[in-house]
C-alpha cells in the first residue's frame, strides 16, 4: 500500500517492471523478448532508483528493532515443517504414512508462522511503548 503518490507511482513502475522483465524471460529466444528483459530490467532500475530518492522523506521508523533469536527460530521452524512435508513424503509408502507426516509438517509451520514469529513482533511493538 502505498502512502504517498510517489510510492505509489514509484510502486506501479517496478511492478510493470516486473512484469515486462518476466515476459521477456519467458519469451528470451525472440528478439522482442530479449528486448523486452532488457527494457524491463531498465524500468526496474529506474523504479528503485525513484524508490531510493523518495525514502528520507519517510521519516524515523517508529519501532525498535525485533529479537533476532525468536524471529530465527519462526523462520526456522516454519522452515523445518516445510522439510518434514516433502521429505516425509520419501519416508513412508503408505498414503496414511505420507498423510502423518505431511500433517506434521504443516503444524510444524504453522507453529513457526502463528506462534513464533507474532511473539517475536508483539515483544517490542509500538503500541507497548
Amino acid at each position: 500500500m502505498a502512502a504517498t503518490k510517489s510510492q505509489g507511482r514509484s510502486f506501479t513502475l517496478f511492478m510493470l517492471g516486473v512484469t515486462v522483465t518476466a515476459a521477456g524471460i519467458a519469451y528470451f529466444s525472440t528478439g522482442s523478448g530479449k528486448l523486452a528483459l532488457i527494457g524491463g530490467l531498465v524500468v526496474l532500475a529506474v523504479s528503485f532508483g525513484i524508490f531510493l530518492k523518495i525514502k528520507p522523506d519517510e521519516g524515523e521508523v517508529a519501532d525498535k528493532g525485533q529479537p533476532a533469536t525468536m524471529r530465527l527460530a519462526g523462520v526456522l521452524a516454519a522452515f523445518a515443517g516445510w522439510a518434514i512435508a516433502v521429505f516425509g513424503l520419501n519416508l513412508s509408502t503408505s498414503v496414511s504414512g505420507r498423510m502423518v507426516t505431511t500433517l506434521v509438517g504443516i503444524a510444524v509451520s504453522l507453529a513457526g508462522a502463528l506462534i513464533l514469529l507474532p511473539v517475536a513482533a508483539n515483544k517490542n511493538a509500538i503500541w507497548k511503548s
